[in-house]
């Protein structure tokens, strides 16, 4: 019976870092981001936003987030994706009017689709280019 908390922490070691970085943190910055990202797209100028500037402040986003966090940073990336589709999904199951035109749910998917690539391409090349800074860094360069 005199286990304790020190031979948990043998059999489990464990920092708060590794906590902090697995699932909160990412999503929380995810979300922050993503939530931004849908009301600059939603509201800013009327919702007259290009879509170009939507596009890149995702993709600038998922790979940020690939750069700092590495595979870990999907988390983030799936967050701050789901929420530019989640948006217009909203608006209009509620009838609000949206600047997306057909305004149907299969350009929302299609919408989706095309953010999730985005997203995909973003992150991919950010956790690449941390392992490229990464192998630099050990050779010296």
């Amino acid at each position: 019976m005199a286990s304790g908390a020190g031979e948990l922490k043998r059999k489990f070691p464990m920092n708060a870092t590794d906590i902090t970085l697995r699932w909160p943190v990412p999503t929380g910055v995810g979300l922050v981001a993503g939530a931004a990202i849908a009301a600059l797209d939603n509201f800013a100028f009327g919702g007259e936003v290009s879509p170009i500037l939507i596009v890149v402040m995702l993709l600038a986003a998922t790979g940020i987030a690939g750069l700092v966090w590495d595979r870990r940073g999907w988390v983030a990336a799936a967050a701050a994706w789901i929420c530019v589709p989640l948006a217009h999904l909203i608006k209009h199951v509620l009838g609000l009017p949206d600047t997306m035109q057909p305004n149907t749910y299969t350009s929302i998917l299609m919408l989706a689709a095309f953010t999730l690539a985005v997203a995909t391409i973003g992150t991919g090349c950010g956790i690449l280019l941390r392992r490229l800074t990464a192998v630099a860094a050990k050779r010296g360069r």
